[in-house]
């Protein structure tokens, strides 16, 4: 189910070399931290019908959320990451899981409008491109279809804005940017005419949120 990475420049080497290096404890740190805002994701994603891209799929912790009438294809830029997605898949007999390859989630190697959703949980403040990630989403997901976020968004202000601010350099390590707001997809949304259809808390505590977005049908 690996196939070969497509090109990527100076940036997108060094996240791989990133990506490597967590790998091997990424499920331990992040399983059941994530566990609930992915699943929110998930459920999100499936209003928009069965067939979903999970971009930036990492080594598939919410690929068993999927109900097997599902058609789930996932992508990563990370080879380390995707090898122990496929030994998931693999283990619990994930046979809706169709695909699983190394690619850029700013250059998707997909047709245009082939999946009812695209996924990407704890992915868009981590790109070099955030905008030109989004782009890909809108360009591969289908008329009416879903885009769902699952993310740290950074509080405009109050009390969770002062904590975000003296705990962000914590944050910024593990790619949870306060300084990265909704309201910049939201503004991302609007240029390109993508129904905006809000932003709400999940675990822990709404410092996880879940973003939904429309295509227009």
């Amino acid at each position: 189910m690996l196939s070969e990475p497509r090109e990527a420049g100076p940036t997108t080497a060094l996240m791989r070399k990133a990506y490597a290096r967590w790998a091997p404890v990424y499920d331990v740190v992040y399983d059941k931290l994530t566990e609930p805002a992915a699943r929110d994701a998930v459920q999100a994603a499936l209003v928009g019908g069965r067939r979903i891209l999970e971009a930036g799929v990492g080594t598939g912790l919410s690929l068993g959320y999927y109900p097997k009438d599902a058609e789930v294809y996932g992508v990563d830029l990370s080879e380390d990451m995707l090898r122990r997605a496929n030994r998931k898949v693999a283990r619990r007999g994930l046979t809706h899981v169709k695909g699983l390859q190394v690619m850029d989630v700013c250059r998707l190697g997909y047709a245009d409008a082939r999946f009812d959703a695209v996924v990407a949980q704890f992915l868009i403040t981590l790109v070099p491109d955030p905008e030109g990630a989004l782009d890909e989403f809108l360009r591969v997901v289908r008329p009416g279809g879903m885009i769902v976020l699952a993310n740290h968004f950074g509080q405009d202000s109050g009390t969770i804005a002062k904590v975000e601010e003296i705990v962000a350099p914590l944050c910024e390590k593990i790619g949870w940017s306060s300084a990265f707001k909704a309201a910049r997809i939201e503004a991302w949304a609007k240029s390109r005419g993508v129904t905006f259809l809000g932003v709400r808390p999940t675990f822990p505590g709404g410092f996880f949120k879940i973003l939904r977005m429309q295509k227009a049908g």
